[in-house]
């Protein structure tokens, strides 16, 4: 069976569908608690995997025509003299370039290692280069990317809380950038993917990216929140609802559109290119996009409508709403068709049908009073001049 997608969407943008996205809520913070915990269990047990720009070490590149299926054997054997197996991590960049990393070695134990690797895998000495990176240079590129999320969360804070004249709004989507960050981080924990300076910088780009995504929907809350509390038609929940399924159509195009290009960086890298910075980049860009999109729309504007129920111009939105829903209800059960003279039942006496008066108010939906005329005698009229006599 086939689906429409664009009169799905167009339904949802014009409410004949909806997504009860606010009235589920819970349901998506349980789930998003859950991956929380996860990803804060996995850190703490798992720890992050990070490179050797980070810990420091040396790495060795052995340059050969193709690699043999298994090169990861014959690298740790080359290398168990000089250094204990257990930290020698052994990848192959591209079709046949290995990549060996140790722990630091002197000059001496490197130039040794040289040349068993040399000798291992049947190439010159040449073809083998050597290079030592200092933990202290990946420490300098953690603390600038630590200060530049901190400037970027602060600047977020002020930029939306002037945007949107509401610091709530502006809470609630930094939440939501740190359940990215958090889950994103879990994943790499969980999966054992290495942290390279290039995951550094897709970390800083998906919070970027699902910032943008979660600022389009809150416009539109914005929007129909602004109209709600001036006609009193929608709670501030249900305008909300409804701005997250206009939105939700476009966020998943987006979403879709951004994925498939970096699922084929992604692809490419892991098959054909192995480990390095296009590899790393792509895979945080893919996870953290992702989570993006799924905060964005599940959680950013819930979370909003949760910290913002106890407002009292919130709450007294919802009992104008209510009142005013309740005399549409009314009005369409009364405007209903009943048995009367065509087979139907008469209408009961003191009724007036498809007027549906609020009586305190004295106004129908329209908001124009009602003049209700007797049941018995003609309705009043002007009365005709009298005529002159002659």
């Amino acid at each position: 069976m086939s689906v429409d997608f664009a009169a799905f969407g167009n339904d949802l943008y014009t409410g004949k569908r909806s997504v009860p996205v606010i009235a589920r809520r819970r349901r998506f913070y349980a789930v998003s608690i859950a991956l929380m915990l996860l990803a804060g269990l996995a850190l703490a047990v798992q720890q992050l995997n990070l490179g050797l720009e980070f810990r420091g070490g040396s790495e060795f590149r052995v340059a050969t025509s193709s690699a043999p299926s298994d090169y990861e054997r014959i690298a740790r054997d080359a290398v168990g003299a000089a250094e204990d197996e257990s930290g020698v991590n052994v990848t192959l960049v591209g079709n046949g370039t290995v990549r060996v990393q140790t722990e630091r070695l002197s000059d001496a134990e490197s130039q040794d290692v040289r040349g068993d690797l040399a000798r291992a895998f049947g190439v010159p000495e040449q073809d083998v280069s050597g290079t030592f990176i200092g933990p202290s240079w990946g420490a300098s590129v953690s603390e600038q990317a630590l200060r530049a999320l901190v400037i970027f969360l602060i600047a977020v804070a002020l930029v939306l809380s002037i945007y949107f004249r509401n610091w709530k709004m502006a809470l609630s989507a930094l939440i939501t950038l740190v359940h990215d960050l958090v889950i994103t981080i879990g994943v790499y924990a969980l999966s054992g993917f290495e942290v390279s300076p290039a995951t550094m910088i897709g970390f800083l780009t998906v919070l970027g990216y699902s910032l943008y995504d979660t600022v389009v929907v809150f416009d539109k809350v914005r929007e129909n929140t602004t109209e709600a509390f001036a006609n009193g038609r929608m709670t501030y929940g249900q305008a909300a609802n409804l701005a997250v399924n206009q939105t939700m159509v476009r966020s998943i195009n987006t979403t879709v559109i951004g994925l498939l290009p970096i699922l084929a960086v992604l692809v490419v890298g892991a098959l054909f290119l192995g480990p390095g910075v296009l590899l790393d980049l792509s895979l945080v860009l893919f996870v953290g996009i992702f989570i993006g999109a799924y905060s964005s729309i599940f959680i950013a504007t819930p979370l909003l409508v949760s910290l913002r129920s106890k407002d009292p111009r919130v709450i007294e939105l919802e009992k104008k709403a209510t009142r005013h829903q309740a005399r549409v209800a009314k009005d369409a059960r009364a405007s209903e068709p009943v048995p009367g003279e065509d087979g139907a039942a008469p209408v009961p006496a003191g009724s007036v049908p498809g007027a549906a008066a609020d009586r305190e108010e004295g106004a129908t939906l329209t908001g124009r009073a009602v003049h209700q005329y007797a049941r018995s005698g003609p309705r009043n009229q002007p009365k005709r001049p009298p005529k002159s006599k002659r």
